[in-house]
């Protein structure tokens, strides 16, 4: 399987959260995990907010940032160029996404277009995870909506 994390996935990787454990077997199973460029402020900028609203200690998201930064080389890191760019554009008019939305979108279809191989979009946001779906993208999780029910059920 070709993975394509947003940074909502990615975070998961870290900070312990609902679809961590979603995320960690995905990853598992996976022959290649790529990104955007644009996940590395994104997840940074996930861990301080964190740290704003006190979900997570200074010391936490450190730690967490610093694991982050460590595995950033071990992940394909697809380029935001002007052709991913004019596909976001594209995709953030027609699907009413936001901009950084529409690049993850942008980037997975573009590297799918380029490998000739299907690959799979995780994300946590229900909109963008209908939307990879449209495009013709495989998704992960397999069920997005019911996992979301059963998590805002549980607490």
């Amino acid at each position: 399987m070709i993975l394509y994390l947003d940074a909502s996935t990615l975070v998961k990787r870290y900070v312990a959260d609902p679809g961590s454990v979603e995320v960690g077997d995905a990853i598992s199973k996976a022959d290649v995990v790529g990104t955007a460029l644009i996940s590395r402020p994104e997840v940074a900028a996930a861990l301080a907010k964190a740290v704003r609203v006190e979900a997570l200690t200074q010391e936490e998201a450190s730690a967490c940032l610093q694991v982050f930064r460590e595995e950033w080389p071990d992940l394909m890191r697809v380029q935001v160029t002007e052709m991913v760019v004019t596909r976001a554009d594209t995709l953030a008019w027609e699907y009413g996404l936001r901009g950084y939305d529409a690049v993850h979108l942008a980037a997975a279809s573009i590297w799918q277009d380029a490998l000739g191989e299907q690959v799979t979009f995780s994300t946590f946001d229900r909109r963008l995870w209908e939307t990879a779906k449209r495009v013709g993208l495989a998704i992960h999780p397999a069920d997005l909506p019911a996992l979301l029910e059963t998590w805002k059920a549980s607490r």
